[in-house]
């Protein structure tokens, strides 16, 4: 079963859904993986001109799988969560490489890592009810998915500080005006700007929108450096005292965080 569903939308323009919504699309190793794999395809694709990155479900998605890090300390979290932290950097980057531009589609709340999914792409469209927020503070983990590598570049170093010490919810207007984001759109009509903006790209002389995004992104190595350093600090952290005791608080105060049974 794939947790990302891939949908030909006609006129070279493919939309990648992420489908585990039944856990609000949190990230697991599972997931990352057919995302990866569903990128590695598209970049090979000579019919693909853009993407739109979309989710199902409530949220597009809640971060890191909390019940999974509950659950890994049984095992060998240490492993589990540089698996995780190391495949969410791949995608991030993998997004960035990606030839085809990507338009993200963003319809709910975007918490932790998954952040770097959303910033990774090249543009973004937030219906109103869209909001990001760290919740390291919460969890007692280091950020990672890019709070410090692509929210400081993007929104500022004193913003980013902001949005992780203080553990500050980012909504949607705000996400706007901090550059991380291009515009807010009515929620039954996002999904169709996100697709007539990845029209109008795959319209274009694809060699031109292929340049355009690799020289937007002319600082991919440091990015990657940056990506790393962010898993560096999170496998310092996740199995001490207060990353555990954390994840016990993060899931007693939100009595709803959903469960499931898939991996």
């Amino acid at each position: 079963m794939s947790r990302v569903r891939i949908e030909r939308l006609g006129a070279g323009v493919v939309r990648l859904m992420l489908a585990r919504s039944a856990m609000h699309n949190a990230l697991v190793p599972e997931l990352l993986d057919d995302l990866l794999a569903a990128l590695r395809d598209l970049a090979q694709s000579a019919d693909c001109g853009a993407v739109v990155l979309a989710a199902d479900g409530p949220a597009f998605s809640i971060g890191g799988d909390m019940r999974r890090f509950q659950r890994e300390r049984q095992g060998d979290l240490h492993a589990y969560a540089s698996g995780l932290v190391g495949k969410l950097n791949e995608a991030i980057l993998a997004l960035v490489d990606l030839p085809q531009p990507v338009v993200a589609a963003v319809h709910g709340v975007v918490t932790g890592g998954s952040i770097g999914l959303v910033l990774a792409t090249d543009l973004v469209y937030l219906a109103p009810q869209a909001v990001f927020k760290a919740h390291y503070a919460t969890a007692g983990f280091g950020p990672d998915g890019g709070w410090t590598a692509l929210v400081g570049r993007l929104a500022g170093t004193r913003r980013a500080a902001a949005a992780l010490l203080l553990n500050r919810t980012v909504r949607a207007e705000e996400a706007v005006a901090w550059g991380l984001a291009n515009e807010v759109v009515a929620a039954e009509l996002l999904q169709e700007i996100a697709t007539a903006a990845a029209r109008k790209i795959a319209a274009y002389p694809v060699g031109t929108m292929r340049a355009v995004k690799a020289l937007l992104r002319h600082d991919r190595d440091q990015l990657a450096a940056d990506l790393e350093a962010e898993r560096s600090h999170f496998l310092e952290l996740i199995t001490g005292p207060q990353a555990m005791a954390g994840v016990d608080a993060f899931l007693n105060r939100f009595q709803d965080y959903p469960d499931s049974p898939d991996q």
